[in-house]
């Protein structure tokens, strides 16, 4: 089972790339992050020709997630974070078979200090204490998302540009999704690579991608019950090769059936 994380950065955008990966890479399970659709506008029809359900928390022009499923039923949809009050469409969980899939959007954070890096912090903090709720009701959990967090200096392109006092990489941050995965969370990707230097976003801007100037900050995490049949996990740079891509790549993991 291939389960992935992608944000396409608009949806509406972006379907004719979504369809054409969906056709190629054959994921089981995706989540989506930045689709920029309200929910009337989500394209439920296209997906499900080709073979995908879908659960999807939506607004105009910014964020939205959605959680998608290959000849599955999706239930139990949790739509944003219990109990945290946000107009930000930024989180949406499902139950799919026997797994329970979170997607998260996480807050950029615009700069270290800024009123947006300290909502990104409640906002992780109230993402920590619903996981571990989430995590005694299901133990085969997979959390996975556009995290806008480099874990650490392997995931970054310049640790002397993004460095502790750098958004996205600021101690702060870190020492945030560090307390996600002081649940019982493993980053699936460092299951498999102790190396550097392997991305899953690059800037628009300076031909990052060209130059591979970029930061991993796309996860997919997986849940201790889960760890005995993660067999490998990755990035799917391809997409980020295609006319008018997102800015991010889609990071994946697989299971054993």
């Amino acid at each position: 089972m291939k389960i992935a994380s992608w944000n396409v950065n608009s949806l509406n955008v972006r379907l004719p790339h979504l369809t054409q990966w969906l056709q190629s890479f054959g994921p089981d399970i995706v989540g989506l992050q930045e689709t920029k659709l309200e929910d009337a506008r989500f394209p439920d029809d296209a997906l499900a020709a080709l073979g995908y359900r879908s659960v999807f928390l939506g607004q105009k022009t910014y964020n939205g997630v959605a959680i998608l499923a290959r000849e599955r039923a999706i239930g139990e949809v949790q739509y944003g974070i219990p109990g945290f009050e946000d107009e930000q469409k930024r989180a949406i969980a499902a139950t799919v078979g026997d797994l329970r899939i979170v997607n998260l959007y996480v807050v950029n954070g615009q700069a270290v200090g800024s009123d947006k890096y300290a909502y990104k912090l409640r906002w992780l903090e109230a993402v920590r204490a619903w996981l571990a709720g989430e995590l005694e009701r299901h133990p085969r959990m997979v959390v996975l998302g556009d995290f806008n967090i480099a874990p650490d200096e392997r995931d970054v392109h310049d640790p002397a540009v993004w460095h502790e006092d750098h958004i996205l990489s600021s101690a702060a941050e870190r020492a945030a999704l560090q307390g996600l995965r002081a649940l019982g969370l493993h980053d699936a990707f460092r299951l498999h690579h102790d190396q550097g230097g392997v991305f899953s976003w690059w800037d628009y801007r300076q031909a990052a991608f060209r130059r591979d100037l970029g930061l991993r900050i796309d996860l997919t995490l997986v849940s201790g019950a889960l760890l005995g049949s993660t067999v490998a996990a990755g990035v799917d740079r391809e997409p980020r090769t295609w006319e008018r891509p997102s800015d991010h790549a889609p990071a994946w993991v697989q299971l054993a059936a």
